[in-house]
């Protein structure tokens, strides 16, 4: 969690991929909707540029101007901001409702985004779910508390089982 916060963990560069799903593209759109300042909106859009989230693309030659798309690292961050966006929307909306419906396009609803198993298709409860050690797991700050670290298993001498 705090690799990917570090790419998208703070509140301009949320609001900057939001737009970007919302098909803004050019850094006047992103600055005229979100009123941030030019700096601000540079290094964000720099920073999410040089981490592969958007590519900086030429629209215009004379003189050279350029839209921000997103990548296939970008389009994946799809499911958070959604979960966001829902999140907001059941909590934060005042007596009007929410802001935006999203519509798919397939069946023509609109729709909520929920999270299910990629494997039986069931919604996910997070009461029912177990977390436990991966193979990149080796800093103490990733593992479930009371989970032992990689380093710390290999300095665990083994010892057999009292016999008394």
């Amino acid at each position: 969690m705090a690799r990917t916060v570090s790419v998208i963990g703070d509140r301009w560069t949320l609001l900057i991929l939001r737009d970007c799903f919302l098909r803004v593209r050019r850094f006047e759109e992103f600055q005229a909707r979100l009123g941030v300042t030019r700096p601000i909106l540079a290094r964000r859009l720099r920073k999410l540029v040089d981490d592969f989230v958007l590519a900086k693309v030429p629209y215009q030659q004379r003189p050279l101007r350029y839209e921000y798309r997103l990548t296939q690292k970008g389009l994946d961050l799809y499911p958070i901001v959604m979960a966001i966006v829902h999140w907001g929307d059941v909590y934060m909306s005042g007596k009007k409702g929410r802001p935006l419906l999203h519509q798919h396009l397939d069946c023509g609803k609109t729709f909520d985004p929920v999270m299910i198993c990629s494997e039986c298709g069931e919604p996910l409860d997070p009461k029912r779910i177990h977390v436990h050690r991966g193979p990149g797991a080796d800093s103490p700050r990733h593992l479930p508390p009371g989970q032992p670290t990689a380093a710390a298993k290999r300095r665990r001498p083994a010892t057999a089982p009292s016999r008394r």
